[in-house]
């Protein structure tokens, strides 16, 4: 699948999708970028006059790449497209580290590597920077390929 693809196939839409675009796409990792918004809804209440994007968006934009994103170019090379439009994936585990603040306007890049993938699950070790190279989050994120029924 090319990247334009696996990015129609990414079930989480706007407002809720956190991948403008994915940079790099190989058997072992991807690499994608997205601007927060200043307009983001999540801003008006965290915190006012000070907005920080919340951690629990940034480890969904974490997961959006390197669990869904990531795991449908995977299992497009196991299963058909009409097998894949039947399978959701689920985040299941993560342990990560936040170490930076993602403020309305900025650009990051999401980078992560493949740990395992076998039976529709992906683990991978993900990575966040700004695009001046601090790094915002990382860690271990997991997620699984559920079939629906």
């Amino acid at each position: 699948m090319t990247k334009e693809e696996i990015l129609e196939f990414v079930p989480q839409q706007a407002p809720f999708r956190f991948i403008d675009d994915i940079t790099e796409l190989s058997e072992e990792g991807i690499v994608a970028t997205y601007t927060f918004k200043n307009d983001e809804s999540f801003y008006a209440g965290h915190f006012p006059g000070n907005p920080i994007t919340p951690g629990v968006i940034l480890l969904e934009t974490l997961a959006q790449t390197g669990v869904v994103a990531f795991g449908i170019y995977l299992a497009s090379s196991q299963m058909s497209v009409e097998e894949l439009q039947k399978t959701l994936t689920v985040f299941t585990d993560a342990e990560v580290e936040f170490s930076g603040m993602v403020r309305p306007g900025d650009r990051v890049t999401i980078t992560a590597k493949k740990v395992y993938f076998r039976r529709l699950k992906l683990k991978v070790s993900a990575e966040m920077k700004l695009d001046d190279g601090t790094v915002v989050c990382s860690g271990t994120i997991a997620g699984i390929g559920v079939k629906e029924k």
